[in-house]
Formats: C-alpha cells, structure tokens, sequence
C-alpha cells in the first residue's frame, strides 16, 4: 500500500539541488548507515548508496555545516546489528536475535568492530548536536507526537533541531515530511512525488 504522506515541511530534490556553503544539515541515521557501513548494499536500493553520499561529500566539500546527533549511534548499531543478524540467519543458521547476540562471540566481536568503524567515520564528518532527554524535552516529544508521524528517536532528533536552530535535514525519510518549519532534503521519490502534488516541492 503507498503510503499516504501529509507534506508539511519543505521539501528538496537532493538529486536536482547543489549543497550551499551557508547549509546547515544534520545528516539523519540511515544515510549514516549507507555513507560507512560497507554492507549496507545488502538492503539498500543504488540511488541510498549513491545519491546521499554523494550530496554529503558536496556539501562538505563547499564548506557546508554538517550535524550529526548521538541518537544516531543507538540507532545505526541497531541497523549494523539486525543486518548482520538477517545476513547469518540466511546463509548459517536461523537463530533469533538475542542468542545471536549472546552466544556468537566472534559475530558480537565482528558487529562492535563494525559499529565502531562507522561512527568513526560519521565523528570524522560532523560536529555534534547536542539531544538533551529531560522532563521539559520529553513533554516536547510527547506533544509532537500528537501532531507529526514520527518514531520516538526522531521526536528528540527534532527537539534537538528546534533547540539549536537548525531546519535542515538530510533523510530518506518520508515521517519527516509531516514536520512543519524544516527542510527535508531528499532523494526518496515518493516523497518528492507527494510534496510536489502538494505544492511543498522547493528549487533553490
């Protein structure tokens, strides 16, 4: 089923749009994931593995600001994990996750190693954001997520952007698209078919 996106945001065409020296980004997980985990071709589609990378490496080239936020690390070593986790269950033995986890010590050695690889890469990238998890941050959340249809590490990614000012985004993810007063670059054309039918297609 095509999934029904109520564009808010303001969304760009990363496949059309050249980065600018002023930008400020954070750059979200999932191009993390594609841009310093060399397994990552295992489930994405070419234009994740290409397009994003490429538009970060640009924008970093002109001196553009790139962000990265420590959620992202919960949730890049998750998608390592289950990767990895999905790729032995194929080829060596169906096992569920928590004993892949527990009783596979080379495996568990072999996915930290990973995971430290990639977030070296992403630290040698971007500058932090600071996410603070506190009562008055997470009220915040909880009241976003009356209104925009996102996941919970996306709401305190926001609250992160709202706190220090920066719109935006580079993602692949469409729930993004629901959130008012930012920017969402993108390559996802579905996303991009929905914003453009919705007049909050932006060429700058």
């Amino acid at each position: 089923m095509a999934i029904n996106y109520t564009v808010k945001a303001q969304v760009i065409d990363i496949t059309t749009d050249t980065p600018k020296a002023e930008d400020v980004f954070l750059v979200d997980t999932n191009v993390w994931f594609w841009m310093t985990y060399p397994t990552a071709g295992q489930t994405a589609h070419p234009y994740q593995l290409n397009t994003y990378p490429s538009y970060v490496s640009n924008a970093l080239g002109i001196g553009a600001k790139i962000y990265k936020t420590g959620l992202s690390l919960a949730e890049l070593g998750h998608r390592i994990e289950k990767t990895e986790h999905d790729i032995y269950r194929s080829f060596v033995n169906a096992i569920g996750l928590k004993e892949y986890r527990h009783n596979f010590p080379a495996e568990r050695s072999r996915i930290v190693s990973e995971v430290e690889a990639a977030w070296a890469q992403v630290k040698s990238m971007a500058e932090p954001l600071d996410v603070v998890v506190d009562d008055p941050a997470t009220d915040a959340a909880l009241s976003r997520f009356k209104t925009e249809k996102v996941d919970g590490y996306d709401l305190f990614i926001l609250e992160s952007m709202k706190n220090h000012g920066v719109v935006q985004l580079i993602t692949d993810d469409g729930d993004f698209t629901t959130v008012s007063g930012i920017q969402v670059f993108t390559a996802n054309r579905n996303v991009i078919i929905a914003a453009r039918s919705q007049g909050r297609l932006l060429r700058r």
